[in-house]
């Protein structure tokens, strides 16, 4: 068996999230379907891991997944094969043959999320299915103001959604920052960080954009690090406007650039 690594980039509009799930369209099914396919329907199955779950609606530039496949084929094979059996809102952007001990989600080391808020008075019918919309005048100095008071280690109590499994709500995030695309009439905002919980970047978004807005105080963030109260962070963006962009690995992490010793769990 070899292991392939690869990163996929998907459209979430049409799918019910990535975790294989009965009867419903998802990322990890067809990923599945489709690897057994070119593999001729092995046994038993090809399973496929991935860097971790996105819900329904939310899109991917950088996704990664790993799966064990009976054949040595090429890396530009594997990428041209996966490629030509995928739907339209799917694509596989690289495929890296992979050492034994590698995993998808074990091995990850850091994440990158973008998310978009277009501030036109009323939703674009073109932009409905991958922005957010925003109609309240914002300060981008006092938002981004507000998105420094997230970064560091924290527990983010406030800004986890109930179902949330993690063992605990301690991240940590490297980087947060916004910024303008004028002509677009949008804002990107974006996130680095160790790990994030169940809903948690689009819960952040929806209170920073509330104090860019002037909703709320300056510096709530410190006081909803305090209290640990879900409820008191109000809202949470919708999926549309969320794109995990980047995972990263132990060795090629800017914050973690050499291999360590062994897994993070």
């Amino acid at each position: 068996m070899v292991r392939y690594k690869a990163t996929v980039a998907y459209d979430g509009t049409l799918f019910s999230g990535f975790q294989r799930q009965p009867n419903k369209r998802t990322i990890e099914g067809i990923l599945t379907k489709k690897i057994n396919l070119m593999a001729k329907k092995p046994t038993p199955a090809i399973e496929v891991f991935g860097s971790g779950r996105t819900d329904a609606g939310v899109h991917a530039l950088g996704q990664v997944v790993h799966f064990d496949f009976p054949y040595d084929l090429s890396e530009e094979s594997m990428y041209m094969g996966l490629n030509s059996m995928l739907p339209l809102d799917m694509q596989i952007k690289k495929v890296e043959k992979v050492p034994d001990d590698f995993h998808a989600r074990y091995d990850v080391s850091g994440k990158r999320y973008v998310y978009r808020v277009t501030l036109d008075q009323f939703i674009n019918p073109f932009k409905r299915n991958y922005t957010s919309n925003w109609k309240y005048p914002i300060d981008l100095d006092k938002l981004n103001a507000a998105l420094q008071d997230l970064i560091g280690e924290h527990d983010f109590s406030s800004f986890v959604a109930s179902g949330s499994t993690a063992k605990t709500n301690i991240r940590t995030i490297y980087e947060a920052f916004a910024k303008l695309d004028a002509e677009n009439n949008e804002i990107a905002i974006e996130f680095y960080g160790n790990g994030f919980l169940y809903n948690m970047v689009r819960i952040m978004v929806g209170v920073v954009l509330e104090i860019g807005s002037g909703l709320r105080d300056p510096h709530d963030i410190i006081r909803l690090f305090e209290v640990k109260d879900r409820t008191q962070a109000r809202r949470t963006m919708p999926a549309s406007g969320l794109y995990l962009k980047k995972v990263y690995y132990q060795g090629e992490d800017p914050k973690h650039p050499t291999k360590l010793p062994m897994k993070w769990k």
